[in-house]
C-alpha cells in the first residue's frame, strides 16, 4: 500500500473540472485508490466523492492506493495535481 499527502496547489480546487479529470486518471487503475481529508475517506474513482471533499488551494489530501499497480497509479496522480489539473501555466 502507497500513502502519500499532496497539497491542492490550482487557483480554483478540486471543483467539478478538476475532479472530473482526477477520477478519469483514477479509473484508469485496477488499484483501490482512496483520498482522505481531515479524517474523512472518499472513493478516488467516484466523481460525487471526490467532489463533496470541497478541496480548496492550499488543501492537503492523502492518498491512499492499494494494488497491483499502485505505484503507477500514484504517480500519475502525483503529476495530475502537481501540473494544477493542466488549467493554468
Amino acid at each position: 500500500m502507497i500513502e502519500k499527502k499532496l497539497e491542492i496547489i490550482n487557483k480554483l480546487g478540486l471543483h467539478a473540472r478538476a475532479a472530473a479529470k482526477l477520477t478519469g486518471v483514477t479509473s484508469r487503475f485496477s488499484s483501490d485508490i482512496k483520498i482522505a481529508k481531515e479524517g474523512r475517506q472518499v472513493d478516488g474513482k467516484s466523481i460525487m466523492s471526490v467532489m463533496m471533499l470541497a478541496a480548496s488551494i492550499g488543501t492537503e489530501l492523502t492518498f491512499c492506493i492499494e494494488g497491483d499497480d499502485e505505484q503507477d497509479a500514484m504517480e500519475a496522480i502525483e503529476t495530475l495535481v502537481n501540473n494544477r489539473f493542466d488549467e493554468e501555466e
